[in-house]
């Protein structure tokens, strides 16, 4: 069976400033990562992984090189044309949860849907569902600052999972959690990838990832320097 190519960088680089302040952030890096897999790009701070990340999200532009996502070339896309391919194809979850605080776990995580467009009935019943599998029933009407940092993390993820994307996006996720609890999130990210085929790409330097993980990416200075 040939296998899926979820997201695609070719010769990509990445460059902030100009003249001699100019920084390097990719350099050259080719990457593709297909249906079903957990990636975590492994490196220190300023290594380039956010950068990369943020390629693949369609959140940012590639200063040279080519990037596709579900086989869509968004090489020549501007971003406002790839906010609709973003919407449609890409949960992201951050390191700070990004939670809107006047707005409850439900409404949170039901705010992509109405971007969508979809009927209310709808948007009731698979915000429901994904926060009962999350184990957020009890928590649905809570506000963040009524969560702990374990709970927000996985509204985060619901938010992520609603729209029923083909790529989850996950940037330190764990960084501003305690160890179980970021244990938990990993433990909760395997399950996804493994019991519903989720494709989920994480950028960490956390060893509670590390450790967990055996597709590993490391970048250093803007280049992969080895994968396993």
């Amino acid at each position: 069976m040939i296998e899926k190519v979820v997201a695609k960088l070719a010769g990509v680089s990445k460059y902030y400033g100009t003249g001699e302040g100019r920084i390097t952030a990719l350099d050259r890096v080719d990457f593709e990562v297909n249906k079903g897999d957990f990636v975590v790009l492994a490196g220190l701070s300023g290594s380039g992984k956010s950068t990369m990340l943020h390629l693949l999200g369609c959140i940012d532009k590639q200063d040279e090189g080519e990037s596709y996502i579900d086989g869509i070339d968004t090489t020549r896309m501007s971003l406002e044309q790839l906010a609709p391919v973003r919407l449609e194809k890409i949960g992201f979850v951050f390191q700070s949860f990004n939670l809107v605080p006047v707005l409850t776990a439900f409404e949170n995580v039901e705010l992509p849907l109405l971007f969508k467009g979809i009927d209310k009935n709808t948007i009731k019943s698979r915000v429901n569902d994904i926060l009962h599998e999350l184990g957020l029933q009890e928590r649905m009407h809570h506000f963040p600052r009524e969560m702990s940092g374990g709970q927000q993390q996985r509204v985060a993820i619901a938010r992520a999972l609603v729209t029923n994307p083909i790529l989850i996006l996950a940037d330190e996720p764990t960084a501003n959690l305690d160890s179980k609890t970021g244990a938990d999130i990993v433990n909760l990210l395997i399950e996804l990838n493994q019991k519903k085929n989720i494709t989920v790409v994480l950028a960490s330097h956390d060893s509670v990832v590390l450790d967990r993980i055996k597709h590993i990416v490391n970048i250093r200075d803007g280049k992969i320097n080895s994968h396993s």
